[in-house]
């Protein structure tokens, strides 16, 4: 993921903490801001919680793959906040929860 494509200033999370919308199951929080540019920035907050940086690395390059294998929509922040329970599951169960977490956030393009 290019420096472009990432959120990576405090303020740029705090707006879409503040203004954003959220949705969220038992794995993952999702929060969506629209930004204005033609392009979709990402950030991910995975918590010191849920396990030392060996794992917390694993479940952020786990939901930079999901992201990017999903066709959404252009011009949105989105920060997804993955949850404790997010270390038990696989890449597919994974890939199936945030699929349906973007699909109600209406971020999906209709190709899949």
């Amino acid at each position: 993921m290019t420096r472009l494509r990432a959120l990576r200033k405090r303020a740029q999370f705090a707006a879409v903490y503040k203004s954003g919308s959220g949705w969220g199951n038992r794995l993952v929080s999702v929060k969506t801001l629209p930004n204005g540019l033609n392009v979709n920035r990402y950030g991910f907050s995975v918590s010191k919680s849920l396990g030392k940086a060996v794992v917390r690395n694993r479940v952020r390059r786990l939901l930079r793959e999901v992201i990017r294998q999903k066709p959404l929509k252009n011009g949105w922040d989105i920060i997804l906040t993955p949850r404790a329970s997010v270390v038990a599951v696989n890449y597919q169960q994974l890939n199936e929860s945030v699929g349906r977490l973007l699909m109600q956030a209406g971020l999906l393009n209709n190709l899949e």
